[in-house]
């Protein structure tokens, strides 16, 4: 799948929530959210005849918190979904470190041949950051609007999460194994 492609899939439900938020509500915004939710694993696995993990755990929590959130008419439920999301992957990355388990090693190792200790360091930075997203989640719908609140959902997670993952560059460059030159090229 091309990058562009990826991109729409990814970035799509969220669009979607946005603009729904902007002509009804919350609750219609979580009814557009869900079903464009779907949409997008149905059209990943149309395209990769596979749905990647992440994507899928996070659906999953997409249609429980949800549900929740139009069953009981309470917007609770999916003001925790990024809380719950952030969380989890905090307890999964650090959780695995402290077993000893380098987790973003199989789903990185495409992209960056690192040292373990590398490996380590990230993992750590990223377990650490989920935590503070999932407290950045909390103080804002507990303490704002929900506008405010949909305004960071939609225009300041992500460009934060992009933000952290470039300042990781210069630590990946630090701990990159380098491969060795073929013979011809030398």
């Amino acid at each position: 799948m091309n990058q562009f492609t990826r991109f729409l899939i990814d970035i799509g439900p969220l669009a979607v929530f946005f603009i729904a938020y902007n002509q009804g509500d919350l609750m219609v915004a979580t009814g557009a959210f869900m079903v464009a939710t779907v949409v997008a694993l149905a059209v990943n696995y149309a395209i990769e005849r596979r749905i990647p993990k992440m994507p899928l755990v996070t659906g999953v929590i997409v249609m429980v918190f949800g549900g929740l959130t139009l069953w009981l008419a309470d917007e609770t439920f999916i003001k925790l979904k990024p809380t719950i999301v952030y969380s989890g992957f905090a307890i999964v990355l650090l959780g695995g470190l402290a077993i000893g388990r380098l987790l973003l090693k199989p789903l990185f190792e495409m992209a960056f041949k690192l040292r373990d200790e590398g490996w380590r360091i990230l993992t750590l930075r990223w377990g650490v950051f989920f935590i503070a997203m999932a407290i950045l989640n909390e103080i804002v719908w507990r303490s704002m609007s929900t506008d405010t609140w949909v305004d960071l959902k939609v225009f300041g997670f992500l460009p934060i999460t992009l933000l952290f993952a470039m300042i990781q560059l210069p630590l990946i460059r630090r701990h990159t194994i380098e491969e060795p030159e073929e013979a011809g090229e030398a």
